[in-house]
């Protein structure tokens, strides 16, 4: 097993903590909603192990790393400075970004936005979109046929109002998240808060999570410590991205680039990326089938099989 070190830099205003394994070409992982940079833990051991240095931050609003209360700095803008600031301080011009939910939208941002700092793109679950000007969580609101009730990005919205539902139980709530793809209702049950705005785990029975108790309660006391204000604001910001001025148009990336779908996901649905390959001249389309929304954690093996071969080939490229 390769030693994993942590420290905290510097970036863009915030004190950021790293956690990092290995030498090699830099790989740099962003995590989502409500995870950690402990959710790439079975990637950094595999990567550093195959000659890569595997960078995990715990992104803006979580773990180690600060959380500004303000949303207005989580937009995009200001989440892609945070990865090129992390760049600069660890002295690294160039690196992979591998992303998953949330994290997956920052890397094809920082594709948009700092070409010249990336050398590869892997998505887990997020596809790609061009940037527009309509608005996040109304755009998925109707993609999915739900309403502001029924739509948990809607629910999420109001300041306070997801915190005191996931605060109150931390270990079930995340216990009730951490499900694998035989559980695939649940996560339609959370995406449609309940199905009558109750909550996004109220109606979700207590569940045994596919995480171990150990892995789990990793989770746990870090947002018992830390609340979920953090990631929240994610949320809160993403409406704001269609109001930047400036913002890359795109709509192609010009990248080496793997998306990862997985077929049990009923939030990020494998159809979302079908328009990839246009977009994304040479993309590598995978998909596993038998798999929810946490991939990285649920199919670890096939994850790291898909990346270390992706990675293999921008070495063999270089």
């Amino acid at each position: 097993m390769a030693e994993v070190s942590h420290r905290s830099i510097q970036t863009n205003g915030i004190r950021m903590h790293v956690a990092e394994a290995g030498q090699g070409l830099p790989v740099v992982f962003c995590h989502g909603f409500p995870e950690l940079w402990y959710s790439w833990r079975h990637q950094i051991q595999a990567l550093a192990a195959a000659g890569y240095h595997a960078i995990a931050p715990d992104m803006r609003g979580y773990g180690e790393t600060d959380a500004p209360a303000d949303p207005a700095q989580y937009t995009m803008k200001v989440l892609c400075a945070d990865m090129a600031g992390l760049l600069d301080a660890l002295d690294i011009e160039k690196a992979v970004f591998v992303g998953h939910d949330w994290g997956g939208a920052v890397i094809w941002q920082m594709g948009l936005r700092y070409p010249e700092r990336v050398a590869g793109l892997a998505g887990l679950n997020t596809p790609y979109g061009p940037p527009s000007s309509a608005r996040t969580t109304e755009a998925l609101r109707d993609y999915h046929g739900l309403t502001d009730k029924t739509f948990y990005m809607r629910y999420f919205l109001t300041p306070g109002v997801a915190e005191v539902e996931l605060e109150a139980d931390v270990r079930g709530n995340l216990a009730k998240a951490f499900m694998d793809y035989t559980r695939a209702e649940d996560f339609q049950t959370f995406m449609t808060v309940g199905g009558d705005g109750s909550g996004v785990f109220t109606r979700i029975p207590p569940r045994t999570s596919f995480l171990s108790d150990e892995e789990l309660d990793y989770y746990v006391q870090t947002f018992e410590r830390t609340g979920f204000r953090g990631g929240l604001n994610w949320y809160r910001a993403a409406d704001m991205n269609a109001d930047e001025v400036d913002a890359p148009k795109g709509p192609q990336l010009h990248l080496p680039s793997m998306m990862v779908t997985a077929g049990k996901d009923l939030i990020l649905k494998p159809e979302m990326a079908a328009p990839m390959p246009m977009l994304i001249p040479g993309i590598r389309m995978e998909h596993i089938e038998d798999c929810a929304h946490w991939t990285q954690q649920e199919r670890p093996a096939e994850v790291n099989a898909l990346l270390l071969d992706f990675l293999k080939s921008l070495v063999g490229a270089g």
